[in-house]
């Protein structure tokens, strides 16, 4: 066979999970895909190739995309990144060379079950399983989120609770399928259509997240939306993960606020038209000065003010947990503008000392 880009897009596509495992070892297979944390092969969710599909057009087998980013290209584009290579003849070369190696052995299976995890077109799926949930009131969810230390639920009508929730493990031996009680997020637009939704597993035997490789997963559309608690206007609050903005919604519970659920998705949020102002409830470490550098620049070219809220410890839920809300708004007190401080300064949160 020759080597042209057309002929090796082809040949790899037909392996592209022997690529994957190759080239993207940190990654994992989730179904029709193959996930992982970036091109160069960086442990975590934001890039997804696909393993199966035409060979050619939408939905082609090994293309792939980044969705903290939204770079996109195909197999050929991975070969060359991991291997340090830009000329194309050296790439072909290494291509070829992996297609010839035992490596490539394992061609990618003509069909593969639907993806359950991936921010692929599963908003629709996403919003029947949020109607399928119920109000988090008197259930396991209410009693993991006080065992995090968050006691105010006002705003909360966001998330719910799924007594049965499906979790599906690829493994070597196929798909294994375990039904676990779950937190229900929903991830909407500004315009507060859901998209997606975020689902946390649940142990129910204890106040914690359920014994799982992956307890936590997302379906839908998430690049840019959020987990919203109350209505915005011309400031708000935005963070990680569901826990840290419910704990900073604990010491300032009138101040709109939303969850991007990672840091490279915090780095792409989307501002609502009226916003004006936007603080960043940052987590202390090198992602999270990555994540407040994008956006404090995206929405300094949208003439918006962005102020980082930097934690004592990791993030605010550990500030909440572990030195209190007393010491918590203290520190959060210093942090706003003086012009929010008696817009948005309120009583401690309900059933908490500070």
């Amino acid at each position: 066979m020759g080597n042209s880009a057309h002929d090796l897009a082809r040949r790899l596509a037909r392996n592209a999970e022997a690529v994957c495992r190759h080239y993207l070892s940190n990654g994992r297979r989730s179904g029709r895909y193959w996930v992982v944390g970036d091109i160069m092969n960086t442990t975590g969710h934001s890039m997804y190739v696909r393993l199966f599909g035409p060979e050619f057009g939408k939905g082609a087998a090994g293309k792939w995309t980044d969705a903290a980013t939204a770079e996109h290209g195909d197999l050929l584009d991975i070969i060359a990144k991991r291997s340090g290579l830009s000329h194309f003849p050296d790439i072909a070369a290494e291509a070829s060379r992996f297609l010839g190696s035992p490596a490539a052995d394992t061609p990618t299976p003509p069909t593969q079950p639907p993806s359950p995890n991936l921010p692929a077109d599963h908003s629709q799926s996403a919003r029947r399983l949020f109607a399928m949930s119920q109000p988090i009131s008197s259930t396991i969810v209410e009693t993991y989120l006080r065992h995090r230390g968050i006691t105010d639920l006002r705003w909360t009508e966001s998330l719910r609770f799924h007594p049965n929730c499906y979790h599906r493990t690829e493994t070597d031996a196929g798909t294994r399928t375990e039904a676990w009680p779950a937190m229900i997020a929903a991830v909407t637009d500004n315009r507060g259509t859901i998209t997606g939704v975020h689902r946390t597993w649940l142990d129910p035997s204890w106040q914690g997240k359920a014994p799982l490789e992956t307890p936590r997963r997302a379906i839908g559309d998430l690049l840019g939306h959020g987990v919203r608690f109350g209505i915005t206007h011309d400031v708000m609050a935005v963070g990680e993960g569901i826990e840290t903005i419910l704990s900073l919604h604990c010491a300032l519970p009138h101040m709109p606020m939303a969850a991007a659920l990672s840091a490279s998705h915090l780095s792409a949020f989307l501002f609502p038209e009226s916003l004006r102002r936007i603080y960043v409830a940052r987590d202390n470490d090198p992602a999270g000065d990555k994540a407040f550098a994008a956006l404090a620049e995206r929405a300094s070219a949208a003439r918006i003010e962005a102020i980082a809220l930097m934690p004592t410890l990791r993030d605010f839920n550990d500030d909440l947990r572990r030195l209190g809300l007393a010491e918590l708004r203290a520190a959060l007190r210093v942090q706003l503008v003086p012009e929010d401080v008696p817009r948005f300064w309120n009583p401690p949160a309900i059933g908490s000392r500070g």
